[in-house]
């Protein structure tokens, strides 16, 4: 399992830290960007709000929550994450769609280069326009460092050029990840969509007053603890985070698991859009032959946005080569890559059963994407998550592994 014993940060610290980080600015309007609720366990909403309160009295701050795709966070999801002291009408919503502008372009040279020639496309860099609005003197991006099934590890300039990013990047990142292969992508820095996050960075983002915070964390239950924080604006903090991420997110496991349960909280996950964090971070540790369960009492649609849902309900988790022909074959899949390379993600392409245990969506919706179901009230009988806690147990005779989480974790199996 992860090791969570490593020193924590504590909140004194972390305000002491965030406080120096602000020192000798004249700051008088700045924006933060934060993730948004699905990344509950980051820590990012405490730093948040700590930001906030050390700059309210003195400059304007806004705070645009790195949705990407995602839908936005509601009133109650706000105080849930931020607390009681960030007020929700502060709460800038991205719209990936319609809120962005081009400010570059990558080559499609450079992308044949990184991606072994798999991908030759240009790719368009578009950012939400507040990111080059030249009225703020500071714009602080906040997240979790944590392995990534697109990008190999999550956050630094994935939180801009993703999270407040727009469709053709969107698109195209999760495309290109798709294309070269999750299990070579994983956990790791230095991916093919890393490099072209950084050729954008250093190409189109030099003017912009960025300053990246970034935490590595673990939880228990649902106390985060953040083991590490890195400030600042140059990719050695990236690399930092990554080394201590690597060493407390990423759990090597002896031999192939025959069953995994996964726990997907209903605070959390609504979607399987989401809820496939549950795939993408076993597939490397799981047997052929073995089956994966996923309990998901709040999972209610599969896409986060109305066109994503009806794209991943017609066509379904089935397979690599066949959303690739699919993708050839039909221009709405074409123009929503994100869309095809989250279909590709979520299965196991035949290696393994992926069974959903839903209250909230139907057996035939279900079925009909390509997964197997169970009641989630049927299921919680054998599987309790109230009574299962993180690792190995034997049930009814049967060796299973348990995880409550699968965002904060990478399992792999050393085969």
């Amino acid at each position: 399992m992860p090791d969570n014993t490593v020193r924590c940060i504590s909140d004194d610290e972390l305000r002491a830290s965030l406080a120096e980080s602000l020192r000798g600015r004249n700051l008088k309007k700045v924006l933060l960007l934060p993730p948004d609720y699905t990344r509950l366990y980051s820590g990012a909403g405490k730093i948040t709000a700590i930001y906030y309160d050390l700059l309210k009295d003195s400059c304007e701050v806004d705070i645009m929550p790195a949705l990407g795709t995602h839908e936005p966070m509601t009133e109650e999801e706000c105080r849930a994450f931020f607390g009681e002291g960030v007020p929700f009408e502060k709460i800038i919503v991205h719209n990936w769609r319609r809120d962005i502008v081009k400010i570059g372009e990558v080559p499609g040279e450079f992308v044949s280069e990184v991606s072994e020639g798999l991908v030759s496309d240009k790719i368009d860099v578009e950012v939400n326009k507040l990111i080059v609005d030249k009225s703020y003197d500071l714009i602080i991006s906040i997240g979790q460092v944590v392995p990534h099934e697109v990008v190999g590890m999550a956050n630094y300039s994935k939180n801009i050029f993703v999270g407040c990013g727009g469709s053709s990047m969107i698109n195209s990142s999760h495309m290109l990840g798709a294309f070269y292969g999750m299990e070579r992508i994983m956990g790791r820095d230095f991916s093919p969509v890393r490099k072209v996050f950084d050729y954008a960075q250093e190409n189109f983002l030099r003017d912009v007053p960025l300053l990246f915070v970034l935490t590595v964390t673990t939880n228990k239950g649902d106390e985060t603890l953040i083991h590490g924080l890195y400030i600042g604006n140059k990719r050695v903090i990236f690399e930092q985070a990554v080394e201590l991420s690597q060493k407390l997110n990423l759990v090597h496991v002896d031999k192939p698991f025959k069953k995994v349960v996964v726990y997907l909280d209903p605070r959390e996950f609504k979607s399987t859009w989401l809820g496939n964090k549950a795939v993408y971070r076993t597939r490397m540790a799981i047997a052929d032959g073995g089956e994966l369960i996923i309990l998901a009492p709040g999972v209610a649609k599969f896409g986060e946005d109305a066109e994503n849902d009806r794209l991943i309900r017609k066509y379904g988790y089935v397979g690599r080569e066949k959303i690739l022909e699919l993708t050839a074959a039909n221009d709405d899949l074409k123009e929503n890559l994100s869309v095809a390379a989250h279909l590709i993600h979520g299965s196991s392409d035949g290696r393994f059963s992926i069974t959903y245990c839903t209250e909230k969506l139907t057996g035939d919706e279900v079925h009909g994407a390509g997964f197997g179901y169970i009641p989630y009230d049927e299921i919680i009988r054998k599987y309790d998550p109230e009574k299962l806690t993180d690792g190995y147990h034997t049930v009814d005779g049967e060796e299973i592994f348990y995880i409550s989480n699968p965002a904060l974790g990478l399992w792999t199996a050393d085969k």
